[in-house]
């Protein structure tokens, strides 16, 4: 205690006073002031250069976005008005938005402030005051193939307001249109927004970078009987406002989030709580199985509250996708978007809502200021969820996790990164790279890595108070490795070693490819088991069907497959589904490495429920591995075009990009992301 309690005294200088919170007011009022959520953070990261934007927030800053949007999946149309309150640092530059395949209809400008509704939150598309528009000149730059169009617009000299009416296009990459066959219920279309890491800039004109934060509004018309859901505060509860044939919701964004974070999906969607602040929305056919699956949410807040503090963003709402979402998850502040694919209906794959849960302190609350530092998210949130996990499920399962992420890493580093070393890196230079090339299991797995070095280096106690001192100073801020190093430094530079334990090089883990020699591991007993069942297997010592597998969990069986060579016989693969029926196994993580090894193998039986698991789910995370394994043979090549010609119209823009390069040869220039 003695030494938790010297380490706190020294991050109190080094992060200074707390400033009191500001009253709020009751009623609608003039407001230019920051949200009052926001107010300890200080930080001004949009003064920094991001390569991956063309505007200018160092010289006029978008602070709030309100957005008039009208949605109808069924002619995959999203278009209306964007508001925007501007801070004018240099008065006479012009505002510069991101853009990519928008149809800008019109730009005005006018002076004016936000208003802040009865919720207290600040308001522009919702606001009560009329605004005296005037239309202003605006151009669009010449198209970068990566980045977009800078949109270009001349203010008048009182203007602190901009109006930009615009429609999206049907294929923005930001934005993924489904048929009815393609959800659960099969009776409506449903739209969702994927918007990281530059895909923002798709369907909203916006400064789209991480370093910088905006409040929001809206008003989101659908038709009737559609629902929309937003990652920001319902504020007509369930009952929307009727508008004809059409339904209209309203949402507020109090907290400043980076444009990544702004989210949106329009379906028939029912809504099961939870807990006092929790509830999962899914299609009516899903919400019970995910409502069961997703019990211990309200936990799970408690739980990463007591670990690094209050939560800061009122309600944690899951949003079950359809199964083409490419990713696990996505950290939609106040709402998680997840894949179905972990409704294992066991509990067991819950870590990936831990790890989104996580999301709200390391991305959301404290966000890399630009993707080169990608790790300050990823690496933060997988240590932090596999802290979350230990606390509700016990050590053994999180050090399971944690050596299963260990071989993922080890297996990328090998497979994927041995010819780009560069790529090994914390601290990354993506200039001129698509910030996807980041979204490796680097900066997830190398980044926990070195958190649990250092917790290891000084205990947990010392350290917890490092990463709680850490989320406090940079609070709704955005952050690069620089400032962690120099926070971690400050902290820890009076602090004591464990005993026998060394100081971690930061230079090692931060610009060094690779592992460092003296790399954490969670070694776990059960897995020793494991081998021993392999070895079995492998030396004929066991029939399969004899194998003493009693009590394994999914993460057993997750080291089982991987623990099989490469070479394992049709026979042993024969007996192994025989006795334990993989083929048709219900949990997407264990039928994924089973089917891997099937593809590979060309092992028959599996092929069927290759071909269908390829065609239903658009995760890449799972497409990846079972496509690559595919091209290993000629036949399972011819299979995989065969598949994929099917398969291709229900993915998402990422996945296509993703399998397009993969099956055309050009993936090993540059590795495909893992999930997010």
């Amino acid at each position: 205690m003695t030494r938790l309690l010297a380490a706190l005294s020294l991050l109190a200088l080094a992060c200074g006073p707390t400033p009191a919170p500001k009253a709020r007011p009751e009623r609608l009022v003039a407001a230019r002031r920051a949200p009052d959520l926001q107010a300890m953070n200080t930080d001004d990261a949009s003064a920094r250069p991001d390569p991956h934007s063309l505007a200018r927030p160092d010289q006029v800053r978008v602070t709030h976005v309100g957005l008039r949007l009208r949605v109808d999946p069924t002619t995959r149309s999203l278009g209306g008005e964007a508001l925007l309150q501007l801070d004018r640092v240099d008065p006479r530059a012009p505002l510069r938005l991101d853009t990519r395949g928008l149809t800008i209809v019109e730009v005005a400008a006018a002076e004016g402030d936000l208003e802040r509704g009865e919720s207290g939150a600040p308001v522009l598309a919702l606001r009560e005051a009329p605004i005296s528009w005037a239309a202003t000149t605006h151009r669009l730059e010449a198209e970068d193939p990566q980045l977009g169009r800078a949109l270009v617009i001349d203010l008048p000299d009182a203007a602190t307001l901009v109006r930009v009416r615009y429609e999206a296009a049907p294929e923005a990459s930001g934005l993924q249109w489904l048929e009815p066959a393609q959800t659960a219920g099969r009776q409506h279309p449903f739209l969702y927004s994927q918007s990281q890491a530059i895909h923002g800039r798709t369907w909203i004109p916006c400064q789209d970078s991480p370093g910088a934060r905006v409040t929001y509004d809206a008003r989101v018309e659908v038709p009737a009987p559609l629902v929309a859901v937003m990652a920001a505060e319902l504020l007509d509860g369930e009952t929307p406002q009727a508008d004809g044939d059409a339904r209209v919701f309203r949402f507020a964004m109090p907290q400043r989030v980076p444009a990544y974070l702004i989210a949106l999906a329009v379906g028939d969607l029912a809504r099961a709580p939870l807990g006092e602040r929790t509830a999962v929305w899914a299609d009516p056919a899903v919400v019970a199985a995910a409502a069961h699956e997703f019990a211990d949410l309200e936990r799970m807040v408690a739980a990463a509250e007591a670990l690094y503090g209050p939560y800061a963003w009122g309600r944690y709402d899951l949003l079950v996708l359809p199964p083409a979402f490419p990713f696990g998850g996505m950290e939609n502040p106040r709402m998680t978007f997840a894949t179905p694919t972990i409704l294992a209906g066991d509990r067991s794959l819950v870590s990936l809502v831990a790890h989104e849960l996580a999301h709200s302190w390391s991305g959301n609350l404290v966000t890399n200021a630009t993707w080169s530092d990608l790790w300050l998210n990823e690496g933060f949130t997988v240590y932090f969820e596999r802290r979350i996990v230990e606390a509700l499920y016990g050590p053994a399962r999180a050090a399971m996790e944690a050596e299963l992420g260990l071989q993922d890493l080890e297996r990328e580093l090998v497979e994927d990164l041995a010819e780009r070393p560069g790529d090994q890196r914390l601290r990354m230079d993506l200039a001129g790279r698509d910030p996807d090339a980041n979204f490796t299991a680097v900066p997830y797995e190398k980044g926990a890595l070195l958190l649990t070095a250092l917790e290891r280096a000084y205990g947990r106690e010392v350290f917890d108070a490092v990463l709680r001192a850490w989320f406090t100073a940079h609070r709704f801020g955005a952050v690069t490795t620089a400032d962690f190093e120099a926070h971690v430094t400050r902290a820890l530079r009076d602090a004591p070693l464990l005993p026998g334990a060394t100081a971690p090089s930061l230079s090692a883990w931060l610009d060094g490819a690779g592992l460092p020699a003296d790399a954490p591991r969670s070694p776990t007993s059960a897995f020793a088991q494991v081998d021993t069942e392999v070895a079995a297997l492998l030396d004929d010592a066991r029939p399969a069907a004899a194998l003493r597998t009693g009590g394994w969990t999914p993460h057993h069986w997750l080291h089982f497959l991987r623990a099989l060579p490469r070479t394992v016989s049709l026979d042993a693969l024969a007996q192994l589904d025989d006795a334990f029926h993989l083929t048709q196994s219900a949990n997407a993580e264990v039928l994924t490495e089973w089917l891997t090894i099937a593809a590979r193998r060309g092992y028959a039986p599996a092929m069927p429920r290759l071909e269908a698991f390829l065609v239903e789910v658009g995760r890449r995370k799972f497409l990846v591995p079972l496509y690559r394994a595919l091209l290993t043979t000629p036949e399972g090549a011819a299979r995989a075009q065969a598949i994929y010609a099917r398969a291709r119209p229900g993915y998402h823009a990422i996945s296509r990009e993703t399998i397009d390069a993969l099956l055309a040869g050009a993936a090993e220039d540059d590795p495909p992301a893992p999930d997010r």
